[in-house]
C-alpha cells in the first residue's frame, strides 16, 4: 500500500480547499492549484474536526478490519498536531 508524504490533516485540509475554490466542486477557479496551495491552512480546524470525527469506525469498518489499529492510526494523526489523544 503507499504511504503519502503529506499528513493526513494537510490532505484533507486541502480537498476542503479544493471544494471551496475549484470550479469542478462549486467554487469559481478553474485552475484553482495555486489558490489551493496559498489557503489549505485556512481549513486546518476543519481537517480536524472529520479526523476527530473518524476516532471511532462504523459498524461496517469495524467488520472490515482490526478497530484498536485504526484507533491509533487516528490517534497518531492527532498527535501531529500536539492535541491530546483519547486512547482508551
Amino acid at each position: 500500500m503507499p504511504v503519502s508524504n503529506t499528513s493526513l490533516i494537510e490532505r484533507i485540509a486541502r480537498v476542503i480547499a479544493g471544494r471551496v475554490v475549484s470550479i469542478n466542486a462549486g467554487g469559481q477557479d478553474p485552475s484553482a492549484g495555486d489558490r489551493v496551495d496559498a489557503i489549505w491552512r485556512d481549513y486546518r480546524d476543519d481537517a480536524l474536526s472529520v479526523i476527530r470525527t473518524l476516532r471511532e469506525p462504523d459498524e461496517a469498518m469495524a467488520q472490515a478490519g482490526d478497530v484498536a489499529t485504526w484507533e491509533r492510526m487516528i490517534e497518531a494523526a492527532l498527535a501531529e498536531t500536539g492535541e491530546e489523544t483519547t486512547a482508551r
